[in-house]
């Protein structure tokens, strides 16, 4: 399994890399694939997020429509609520796309969130990094979110937030925990027109109170009705210029590194837990490295196999 064969395969040969990275996570096959995949990198990844029933299901099949008609590829990742029962997605957002099966430009993967509380799936970086390898844009979108499940930042280029007006998500988005995160914020259903008109001042007013986090990027706010495709062309013109912002002065470069090192530490916790992270010492990564074959170093390094195990 190599990123060339996964190229020539399709989406059925993706299909399968995500269900080995998912059952074997850790493997050396995996872990080269995904290695490869790091160096590889071609699409601007969006993440979006939002509260339970803002619409991000709805906005995301009318921004996959525009994308593959002006002949972008398009890799989804939809993190879904967990079923109680067996543990996995339970498929809500997906069955709201209305892609063409046969399109070999867009595929779809759901993932359960299952017991992760930052609104992504533990899988959902890895699975990130082979489709930024092969697509021109991956577009995340997370489980519905309140006000601290604010992991989309760690994994995005550009974060797009949604609030829904007349349902107090201005107020939401005022707290810090959210407020800290869009790059973009979209005010859905706008076609209702004296709410929605409400719900964009409302966070105008927030981001005008914020401090300035964002080093010269001013944070849009959108009003969107994705059922009626309107504001979804300056929607996607405003994600393509927070790609050019992010492409000057190595921005991009900066910012995934930064979160390549934040999914580095939490992997060695999730895997080694707290005392596996003290033993492997201070976690960096030389700038622009990927974090898979640090990972597997460090699991050989604790491992009890290692006659140097730390």
């Amino acid at each position: 399994m190599d990123l060339s064969t996964i190229r020539a395969g399709g989406k059925a040969a993706l299909a399968r890399a995500l269900s080995a990275i998912e059952s074997t996570p850790d493997s050396p096959t995996v872990l080269s694939l995904l290695d490869t995949a790091h160096a590889a990198a071609q699409a601007h990844v969006v993440g979006m997020t939002g509260p339970p029933g803002v619409g991000k299901s709805t906005l995301m099949n009318a921004l996959i429509a525009d994308w593959r008609a002006s002949g972008r590829r398009v890799g989804c990742i939809a993190v879904d609520p967990s079923s109680r029962r067996s543990g996995g997605a339970l498929l809500g957002d997906r069955t709201r796309l209305s892609t063409d099966p046969e399109d070999q430009g867009v595929f779809v993967r759901s993932m359960a969130a299952r017991d992760r509380l930052g609104g992504l799936a533990e899988l959902t970086v890895a699975a990130m990094v082979l489709m930024r390898a092969l697509y021109d844009i991956v577009l995340i979108e997370t489980v519905g979110v309140g006000q601290s499940e604010t992991d989309v930042a760690a994994i995005a280029d550009s974060v797009l937030f949604c609030v829904q007006p007349g349902s107090g998500d201005a107020l939401q988005f005022m707290k810090a925990g959210i407020a800290e995160i869009p790059d973009l914020v979209v005010v859905t259903k706008a076609d209702m027109e004296d709410e929605a008109g409400r719900a964009r001042a409302d966070v105008e007013a927030a981001l005008a109170l914020a401090s300035d986090t964002t080093e010269g990027w001013t944070i849009p706010v959108l009003m969107v009705s994705a059922p009626a495709r309107d504001g979804i062309a300056p929607l996607i013109d405003a994600i393509d210029r927070h790609a050019a912002f992010l492409d000057r002065a190595d921005g991009r470069a900066k910012r995934r590194h930064a979160q390549a090192e934040l999914w580095l530490v939490q992997a060695i916790r999730d895997r080694f837990g707290r005392d596996g992270l003290r033993r492997a010492g201070p976690v960096s990564l030389p700038f622009g490295t990927s974090p898979f074959g640090r990972l597997a170093e460090t699991a050989y390094a604790l491992s009890p196999k290692n006659p140097h195990c730390l």
